[in-house]
């Protein structure tokens, strides 16, 4: 019984002031500005998680006061920019939905918080939020509303303490479940001797004395679990358990005080026992096949290195402290460290949702997650890459989209229970009438055995595995949710240069007047900045010191302009060069004008990918087929000749004009993927209902892409997509099998044929079995894409 005096946010008792507000009583004001901040914000439901949880301002008071100091809290941010901090906070608390709920709302409860996720399964909250809060603020605030943060100080390192609950639990119903099965022998060998009847009653006793832990302690996560869901009016499939362990345990305790039985002790034990060797089987189980991206899965994205003055190429996964790296415009910086050269102006609305840029001089620190705005600059590394940090930050988008899968699972959930209420409450009438002493079993192996947990593991488990799979094949998806766009599309968009052309074998050569030795440097350093293809291109071939350039600028899908001791160099489309359209031209060409006037072109060749016009006409069997091209129409006579009639070809293309072709075809219904390489194509990649940026030899870390392809697999494509059609169908048939097993185990729990301790076995293993074939189904799929 709550006393008058109890808080009502932390359950302290007032003893020196007693607040009054809202008809509630608070021991102080602190907790009575929490709870008005809670009502302001329409948030009082945190409340009936549970009585009492929040925490007394004055019970942390001092706490956490070494966050004051600023050495401390760089080592726990993972971002500070400008007014903007984001650090993750490992919560052990965090243990359910409404958890969730309340971490991912608090800037509801301070307007200093821009946003917080919630990582689940590893019980951290990333929060965003700018000057007007500190993090010892910040963390204070957690602690009063009942998740207080682990922060380990040793090295900076939020290490994360083991939590042994869940394994004491399991001793507790084992040593329990082993003892209570050994005491029950009397009964079991029919007629006992003397010896074991005198004792009888004290083996009962202790049978007795057993359960109670195994009830109150070890099972208490059931009823805790549907206690909170019903006070949110939700019926869980924590009810029915409950309901079944409370009757075996309620029954047992009457045939014990009344003499008529020795109960179910064994069977009750045994239960809980084997409920939470599952749980703890299924846990197990996805920690093994846990597909959290990490260094271990392949991110086929690539960084420019300065070694000895030379540019080389390597993954951003070898990338080591003190290295030299070139950010060239519009590429993302991939790890935190100093400016050495150039003037960095920043981009971090990747990071941050704010779209201001910020200007930087040379000495100063950068962070990872910026997008580099206009000529490239040197940076030397002072992180590692933290390849988990970029993916998180490339899925932020991705929250608000839907999966018909999902949608399924929680609709068969949402009325799985109520309808096995009814079957219990059906089978229980009907062996009052054919054999009363048979309901306790029926009914406890009826709640036991059916249980929807394997039809909401098989989506989860299938699908991650198909992403570990695709990563290894070196397709990277950004989220479980593109494998079921990519089995729905139907019209797919092709960029032609750089994606359909290699980018590493085009050659060219130069048409008009001759260039000065100066020219021709500021040419090369212009295109240095530059991750356009045919740029790449120039600045590998061509031969001439760089300059240090005055100006730059890259106009989107149009070419470069900069300034070097007077001299102004444009070179680009014929469009943004010459001002006019050329339509002679018969190949690519990049034009160059110095001081205005245009001094001759570079004409490139197109080099296909190897493989690259065969999976063309292999996807134009199922699909429409569309060629999106920046460039001139030479190549329209020979694509022709290569590619399926239906194929469509659209030359001279500007972004806007790609982007509109995709919005076009999704309103006449079509589901469209997009490939592109990430540079021109942003808006048309973030239109479509999938968008594939190709990585080369750049890093084209696009923010608008669903997935990112490595270049020499763009041609299993084909491939790629077929499986993830065959993912839907080993999915679908998991379902079936999920359901088809609730269906067998009822008919045997409802026929009195099933005891509760089988069906304790049988519930976990169902869940395991389809963990297994949906992980052995798409492995057997996906040996299919190596040859």
């Amino acid at each position: 019984m709550i006393k008058e005096n109890t808080c009502y946010h932390c359950g302290d008792e007032a003893i020196d002031e007693i607040v009054l507000f809202d008809n509630k009583t608070f021991c102080c004001n602190g907790c009575k500005t929490v709870y008005q901040i809670f009502n302001d914000n329409d948030l009082t439901d945190y409340y009936d998680l549970e009585s009492n949880p929040g925490i007394s301002p004055e019970a942390i008071q001092g706490k956490y006061s070494f966050l004051s100091n600023q050495t401390i809290v760089d080592k726990l941010l993972d971002f500070k920019e400008e007014g903007i901090e984001i650090v993750t906070l490992y919560i052990p608390q965090i243990h359910c939905s409404s958890c969730v709920w309340v971490l991912e709302n608090l800037q509801k409860l301070h307007g200093g918080v821009v946003n917080s996720r919630v990582h689940f399964s590893k019980k951290t909250v990333q929060v965003t939020y700018n000057h007007q809060l500190k993090l010892q603020q910040l963390v204070e605030l957690l602690a009063t509303i009942g998740y207080d943060p682990y922060i380990s100080l040793n090295d900076g390192e939020k290490n994360k303490s083991t939590n042994k609950t869940s394994t004491y639990k399991i001793a507790v119903a084992g040593f329990a479940f082993g003892n209570t099965m050994f005491l029950s022998f009397p009964d079991y060998f029919g007629k006992p001797d003397a010896w074991l009847t005198h004792y009888q009653p004290l083996f009962s006793f202790l049978m007795l004395l057993f359960s109670l832990p195994v009830v109150f302690y070890a099972g208490n996560d059931y009823f805790i679990s549907a206690f909170k869901g019903l006070r949110k009016k939700i019926v869980n499939i924590d009810v029915p358990i409950s309901i079944g362990i409370a009757m075996l345990f309620g029954r047992s305790c009457y045939e014990y005080f009344t003499q008529t039985g020795q109960g179910y002790f064994d069977s009750l034990s045994g239960l809980i026992f084997f409920l939470l060797l599952g749980k703890l089987f299924q846990k197990k189980t996805y920690d093994f096949l846990s597909f959290e991206r990490d260094f271990k899965s392949y991110f086929p994205i690539a960084i420019t290195t300065l070694v000895k003055g030379e540019e080389v190429v390597v993954p951003v996964n070898e990338i080591k402290v003190n290295d030299i790296l070139l950010i060239r415009n519009e590429e993302i910086i991939p790890t935190d460290g100093i400016v050495l050269k150039g003037k960095p102006l920043l981009d971090y609305s990747f990071v941050t949702g704010e779209s201001n840029l910020i200007a930087k001089q040379s000495g100063d620190t950068i962070f990872a997650g910026g997008k580099q705005q206009g000529e490239s600059i040197t940076i030397e590394v002072t992180k590692t890459v933290n390849q988990s940090y970029l993916t998180k930050l490339w899925s932020q988008n991705s929250y608000g989209q839907t999966s018909v899968l999902t949608n399924i699972t929680d609709k068969v959930s949402q009325y799985f229970t109520w309808g096995l209420l009814v079957i219990t409450a059906i089978s229980a009438l009907f062996w009052f009438f054919v054999d009363p002493s048979q309901i306790i079993n029926v009914v406890s192996s009826i709640l036991i055995v059916a249980c929807p947990c394997a039809l909401a593991l098989s989506a989860p488990f299938a699908m991650g595995n198909i992403l570990r799979i695709l990563g290894k094949q070196g397709f990277y998806l950004k989220d479980a949710i593109v494998i079921e766009h990519m089995a729905y599309v139907q019209t797919l968009f092709f960029d032609k240069t750089g994606t359909l052309t290699t980018r590493n074998k085009q050659d060219f050569t130069y048409l008009g007047k001759e260039l000065t030795a100066t020219e021709l440097s500021v040419v090369k350093t212009l295109v240095r900045n530059s991750n356009h293809p045919l740029s790449r291109t120039l600045f590998k071939k061509l031969e001439a010191p760089l300059l240090a350039l005055e100006t730059f600028r890259e106009i989107e899908g149009n070419g470069l302009q900069g300034l070097f001791k007077g001299i102004e160099v444009k070179i680009g489309s014929a469009t943004f060069v010459a001002s006019k359209e050329t339509i002679s031209e018969t190949e690519s060409r990049v034009y160059v004008s110095i001081n205005k006037e245009v001094k001759g072109y570079f004409k490139f060749g197109n080099e296909y990918r190897s493989n690259i016009l065969k999976m063309l006409n292999v996807l134009s069997q199922k699909n429409k087929i569309n060629i999106l091209s920046g460039d001139n129409d030479a190549a329209l006579p020979f694509l022709k000749k290569q590619l399926s009639s239906s194929t469509q070809f659209y030359f001279r293309q500007s972004p806007h004009d790609k982007l509109n072709h995709i919005q076009k075809s999704q309103q006449q219904g079509n589901a469209v993927l997009m490939v592109g390489d990430g540079l021109n194509d942003a808006g048309a990649l973030l239109q479509a209902q999938v968008g594939i940026a190709v990585a080369e030899d750049v890093n084209v870390f696009s923010p608008a892409s669903d997935a990112i392809i490595d270049a020499k697999k763009l041609h299993q494509l084909p491939k790629f997509i077929k499986l993830c059609k065959q993912s839907l169908y080993v999915v679908k048939i998991s379902f079936l099998l999920s359901i088809l097993y609730n269906v067998v185990g009822l008919y045997f729990a409802v026929s009195g044929v099933l005891t509760p301790l089988i069906a304790a076995i049988l519930m976990p293993l169902s869940s395991i079995t389809i963990v297994v074939f949906v992980t052995v189904a798409t492995n057997v799929l996906g040996r299919r894409l190596q040859y």
